[in-house]
């Protein structure tokens, strides 16, 4: 009744034929992305309001040093852009707008890092699966074409493993590519979220350290 489900995993491999050695590889990346991934955003998720908040009363306070460690201590993009406009506390506008703007340039690729390779994965499962599945109706053909020669009779045994072998490729190269899929535009969201977060950072600190020098006597 379960089907391939109550086969076990060795015979599901064995089975599916050589292609399955590049899905399962591909799945062995993913799984490594994703898992290095989640560690990374778990390490840098931090509540940007209140970042934001605390560093702009310590310069308010002109606690410029405070504002500093504060943002040292915090591991988020954003707080390091912060601290890049924070140095250059008393700077022109544009000053400061392009030191945050270098840092954002070494920040942003930590962010996308191995999304590539995670798209890469997503596409070519699939494409894999095709190619066992394409490998195992040429072998179903052969099977049907060498026993027509010999004049034996083609039984529903001689197609079963060459059959077998393109579909599970397909199942193999579509459960590998579903959830790698669903991974990439989640890390893509997290990225974007925190790209505009380092955006925002960045636009309300000139604007605050312009506003507060401006104010100063």
């Amino acid at each position: 009744m379960g089907g391939i489900w109550e086969m076990n995993a060795w015979s599901l491999i064995k089975s599916g034929g050589p292609i399955m050695a590049p899905i399962i590889l591909c799945s062995v990346f993913a799984l490594g992305i994703v898992i290095e991934k989640l560690l990374y955003f778990a390490l840098i998720k931090t509540n940007v309001p209140r970042l934001k908040k605390q560093v702009f009363d310590y310069i308010k306070n002109n606690r410029i040093k405070e504002s500093i460690e504060l943002c040292n201590a915090n591991h988020s993009p954003v707080a390091k852009i912060l601290k890049a406009g924070i140095l250059k506390f008393g700077a022109s506008r544009e000053e400061i707008k392009e030191s945050m703007e270098d840092v954002s340039l070494f920040e942003i690729p930590k962010l996308e890092n191995r999304l590539s390779a995670l798209a890469t994965i997503a596409h070519i499962s699939p494409l894999l699966g095709l190619l066992g599945t394409v490998a195992g109706m040429i072998a179903s053909f052969h099977t049907i074409q060498v026993r027509a020669a010999s004049l034996n009779p083609v039984t529903p045994g001689d197609l079963a493993g060459g059959i077998g072998e393109a579909l599970l490729t397909t199942v193999a190269g579509l459960m590998v590519a579903i959830p790698t899929f669903v991974a990439y535009n989640y890390f893509v969201h997290r990225t974007n979220h925190f790209v505009l977060e380092m955006e925002r950072g960045a636009t309300e600190l000139v604007n605050f350290i312009c506003q507060v020098t401006e104010t100063q006597p």
